[in-house]
């Protein structure tokens, strides 16, 4: 299955569709980032760190930056919402030179390791916390994705959610509420 996210088609193989950053942000990130600064791109000799452009780790020798996203306000932007104070941004490793978004047989969800802590923030169409929840990665990752997400949507004001990391905060991907079949 895929799905189309800002003119972009993102391959799905799991229930709910993780959301790299769209390429139009994405090239304007490249240049300055959302708290104004320049984007200074590096090779990570080490590799590892998530990328948001293609929901991938960074392989060895790749050339990356780290910039500030803010990606409520990106979709604020997109949707006419007013986050006020709930507007954040932080650091996420993207390609320093375009990329092809993600692999069309990836499976899973991003950044996804049994064990792993995420929390799971809810938004409403105004862009405001709606509340969250701490999952800790099962065994069977998918399923307990899955399951978050569910438990999400199951309230009828939440339009969208983020995927954070525990440790560092870092925003990971975004899934938004699914269009009613036949829509």
């Amino acid at each position: 299955m895929n799905t189309t996210h800002a003119g972009t088609t993102v391959p799905t193989a799991t229930a709910y569709t993780p959301l790299p950053i769209s390429p139009e942000v994405l090239a304007r990130l490249r240049v300055t980032d959302d708290a104004g600064r320049p984007c200074l791109p590096y090779v990570d000799p080490e590799g590892g760190h998530p990328l948001r452009c293609c929901l991938r780790p960074v392989a060895p020798g790749e050339r990356i930056a780290l910039v500030s996203y803010a990606p409520l306000r990106r979709w604020a932007a997109e949707t006419g919402a007013t986050p006020g104070a709930y507007d954040e941004q932080g650091p996420v490793f993207i390609h320093a030179d375009p990329c092809e978004g993600p692999a069309e047989e990836r499976a899973g969800y991003p950044f996804s390791r049994a064990g792993a802590l995420r929390t799971v923030r809810r938004y409403s169409a105004e862009g405001h916390i709606l509340g969250g929840r701490l999952l800790e990665i099962p065994e069977d990752e998918e399923r307990g994705f899955d399951a978050a997400f569910a438990e999400a949507f199951a309230d009828p004001r939440v339009a969208l959610v983020h995927v954070r990391a525990v440790e560092y905060g870092c925003f990971h991907f975004e899934v938004r509420r699914p269009e009613p079949a036949g829509a």
